[in-house]
């Protein structure tokens, strides 16, 4: 899947080379040399040993857009992380396809629904409670909840859900094409967060039914916003929710 993002992309490029990187330590933003800016999760064990891993001297600014979206293949955590940032910048556009606000909002719901979540997302949890017979989340933090489940139960219990909601960190991570193939019987299965890549083709083979991600509204902003370690609650001003169905 990862193989297929970089080619997807990268046709769709037409940007040059890139005009900034910024690290966080709540997410990851590249800006293009044609002002767009995508995000991605940052993962702190990559961020806490990059300076052994990073194999490569000149900094990522200034990289060709090509060589930076390689990173999405790359078995090191930290290049996969600015890669699919970079990915989300080319992608993550106005388009007349895509629906804005919440996921929740495009979803059809039923009482008797299942829903399994994997990681947590604060705001989905109480409306979910009402609308769905069953919520079962896969979380790798810990979470005093009954709902909450640690995160390697997920491949196993994903398979008797009816709708599952997948963070797009899991692409960064590498686990998503197990989790998505473990909800093969849901009937809705949703990929997103800011880390989202509004890639259809890329995500319609696999029985993604809606990508759910943010379009970077303030460029400027967030770019400061990840230097100073804010993440979603801080862009809230500066990003727009956009979903894509599938």
């Amino acid at each position: 899947m990862l193989e297929r993002l970089y080619h997807y992309t990268r046709k769709r490029s037409e940007a040059t080379c890139i005009a900034d990187v910024r690290i966080g330590l709540c997410y990851t933003a590249v800006m293009l040399d044609d002002g767009c800016v995508g995000l991605a999760y940052t993962f702190r064990e990559a961020v806490q040993r990059c300076c052994a891993t990073r194999k490569h001297s000149q900094p990522f600014t200034g990289r060709s857009i090509v060589e930076m979206l390689r990173g999405i293949t790359s078995g090191d955590m930290l290049e996969r992380t600015v890669g699919i940032a970079a990915a989300n910048a080319v992608l993550n556009r106005e388009s007349d396809r895509l629906v804005d606000g919440d996921a929740l909002d495009l979803i059809e719901l039923r009482h008797d629904d299942v829903v399994g979540m994997v990681g947590y997302f604060g705001p989905l949890v109480e409306a979910l409670r009402k609308r769905v017979r069953r919520l079962l989340i896969f979380e790798q933090k810990s979470i005093a909840s009954e709902e909450v489940y640690p995160e390697e139960k997920a491949p196993a219990l994903l398979q008797n859900c009816t709708v599952a909601l997948i963070t797009a960190t899991t692409i960064i991570n590498n686990t998503f094409e197990q989790l998505i193939n473990a909800a093969t019987s849901c009937r809705v299965r949703v990929v997103l967060g800011p880390s989202t890549p509004l890639a259809p083709e890329v995500f319609a083979p696999l029985g993604v039914s809606l990508l759910s991600g943010v379009i970077v509204a303030d460029p400027a902003a967030v770019l400061r916003i990840v230097s100073e370690g804010g993440g979603m609650q801080a862009f809230k001003n500066c990003v727009k929710k956009v979903n894509l169905k599938l």
